[in-house]
């Protein structure tokens, strides 16, 4: 009874894991483009020759680098609506992700950046480019091969980490995992299903890294 009965609650537990799968797929891709806007604006504070801004961009870094991810889930999905903001489980923590790891992203903006000569900016001041045009110009285009592993990293680790919005209710692929596990108690399938897929998404990212690398390398 128990081997007729398999085949029928594999194909529902692979079921659930795809309907997890795409709402990781899109947590990761939502949570790292807010991430690199934000970490963008945040280099750019960073480096800024106005103290306030470059005060702003420090503390900002220092306290989201210094807080676990899984503390910051927890006070978005618990404390927001507890002082009157409400939005979707999904929306609160995509973006409680994206914000923790705009401030890794910043630090590895910052570190390309110093990779680039500082008489590459002098020059371009010479010439007549204000500060927004230097970066944008200048700097950035300059920078941008040496962030490419990095950023990678950063993206690498961020999918990962989706696996913590199952802590908080979230039903992506490691928490439809747990319920089918729970539901069909077979939790041999569902988990080893589950590390198949954030395999095959990290080493995708990492294939695409490498293009993109060779790409601006290309280009150099």
């Amino acid at each position: 009874m128990l081997t007729s009965a398999m085949p029928g609650a594999m194909r529902a537990t692979l079921g659930q894991l795809g309907h997890g799968l795409l709402l990781t797929l899109a947590m990761t891709g939502l949570a790292f483009t807010g991430a690199l806007v934000l970490g963008v604006l945040l280099a750019v504070c960073r480096i800024s020759p106005v103290p306030p801004l470059r005060a702003l961009g420090t503390a900002y870094v220092t306290v989201f680098r210094n807080v676990p991810l899984l503390v910051l889930l927890v006070l978005s999905v618990f404390g927001l609506p507890d002082v009157g903001l409400l939005f979707s489980l999904f929306l609160t923590v995509t973006a409680t992700m994206a914000l923790y790891w705009a401030a890794f992203i910043c630090e590895v903006l910052r570190a390309g950046i110093r990779t680039v000569p500082l008489g590459q900016a002098e020059a371009a001041r010479a010439l007549g480019l204000t500060s927004g045009q230097c970066i944008r110009q200048v700097i950035l285009p300059q920078a941008l091969r040496s962030m490419v592993q990095p950023l990678a990293s950063v993206f690498i680790a961020l999918a990962l980490s989706t696996s913590l919005a199952a802590a908080v209710g979230v039903a992506e692929l490691t928490g439809q995992t747990e319920f089918a596990t729970l539901r069909y108690d077979n939790p041999l399938t569902g988990f080893a299903a589950s590390t198949v897929v954030y395999v095959l998404i990290t080493l995708s990212i990492g294939l695409l890294a490498g293009r993109v690398e060779r790409r601006v390398a290309v280009r150099r």
